[in-house]
């Protein structure tokens, strides 16, 4: 199971009752291109997280406090959640360094509209909270998402918080680092000996690039809050 899969498991677990899952997307306002994308890989945006999970009665805090263990499920009920004394709040952590990060041009053919990235990890755009599942990392960064090439997977202007010293894997969103200062945000499809395939949601097209093209993989976990 990937870990998109796990996610949508986990949020499914607090579905409203009396009514479909379909019918919980339409109740949260969540289209059906990005309800069919969530189902299909998991890793939805913070947006459309806070959407479906307002929709059952439930904060994002309240809902990552659920999945990283700090409050048993069957005590996170009602106005239990809402007590400003709950152990579900993070103690203070040292932020994530914010790169900039900006659209540098396609992969590939011209109009191949693959987008590349110029992240400059020297110069820093500011810093954003560290998740508690970040607490021991200490090479985690995050980056803007500058360009449209993840919609409706990760929006243009969000931060996404990336973990280097994590291992990816076949369905992991990553970061590829290039060579000559270049990257990309994409989708790992599948890695083989010489090449590494990836894919990027709009337009929806799956390339691959060769290995000597390739710095390094950087998972991404998500978008920072």
């Amino acid at each position: 199971m990937t870990r998109g899969q796990r996610l949508f498991e986990e949020l499914m677990r607090f579905k409203p009752d009396g009514v479909t899952a379909n019918g919980w997307a339409v109740t949260a306002g969540v289209s059906r291109t990005i309800w069919a994308d969530l189902r299909r890989h998991g890793n939805p945006s913070r947006r459309t997280l806070e959407k479906l999970l307002g929709a059952a009665g439930m904060t994002l805090a309240e809902f990552e406090a659920l999945r990283i263990g700090q409050v048993a499920p069957n005590e996170a009920t009602g106005a239990a959640l809402a007590d400003p004394n709950r152990g579900w709040r993070d103690a203070a952590m040292p932020e994530i360094p914010l790169f900039a990060s900006q659209v540098a041009g396609e992969w590939g053919e011209p109009g191949s509209r693959i987008e590349l990235y110029s992240t400059d990890r020297a110069s820093l755009a500011g810093a954003v909270d560290r998740p508690r599942v970040l607490a021991a990392d200490a090479s985690a960064y995050a980056v803007t998402m500058a360009g449209v090439a993840m919609w409706p997977r990760f929006r243009a202007g969000r931060h996404l918080l990336v973990a280097p010293s994590a291992s990816v894997a076949v369905g992991d969103d990553v970061v590829v680092m290039l060579t000559g200062d270049r990257s990309m945000i994409s989708e790992l499809v599948r890695l083989s000996d010489g090449k590494i395939e990836l894919r990027q949601f709009n337009p929806d097209v799956t390339f691959e690039v060769e290995a000597a093209d390739v710095v390094s993989v950087h998972k991404i976990i998500g978008e920072a809050i």
